[in-house]
């Protein structure tokens, strides 16, 4: 697990090589996604919360594809430019993390009729079919939701 004030330790250092001190960093209270590049308040941020979770090979290359975003700027998104960059940059991931999230945080948790378990951080505000058993919406694998 990866120690909070040694992922600090790195973002700061990453900031400092690649991007001008006017960019920070800090920890957010994401729970599904590992990292965000906020272009506005120039922040790159990690979710406290993966961060306490994941390997610290792992932060690492969230860290490389924030810091990559930000160097590419708002429109490069994750097409050749940022893949370019994030590549120099030594990341090796892909373009979305795929990683654990922190579904013991999620109020919701849904099943559908074939037994898979679905988590949701916002009351479903409308039925859901689990995307396991169909591709499309079908109401015989709709998910029944029990709030915690």
């Amino acid at each position: 697990m990866a120690d909070l004030s040694r992922v600090t330790t790195w973002a700061n250092a990453l900031i400092d090589l690649h991007l001008d001190r006017s960019w920070t960093f800090r920890f957010d209270n994401a729970k599904t996604r590992a990292g965000l590049c906020n272009y506005t308040d120039k922040r790159i941020s990690v979710s406290k919360y993966l961060a306490a979770r994941y390997e610290d090979d792992e932060i690492h290359q969230v860290l490389l594809h924030e810091v990559a975003h930000a160097i590419a700027g708002t429109r490069a998104g994750h097409g050749p430019k940022w893949r370019a960059i994030a590549k120099d940059l030594g990341y090796e991931g892909k373009r979305l993390h795929d990683g654990a999230v922190a579904t013991e945080f999620a109020p919701w948790v849904g099943t559908c009729p074939a037994g898979h378990v679905h988590y949701r951080y916002r009351q479903p505000t409308r039925p859901l079919a689990c995307g396991k058993c169909s591709r499309r919406f079908d109401a015989r694998y709709r998910i029944e939701w029990v709030k915690r």
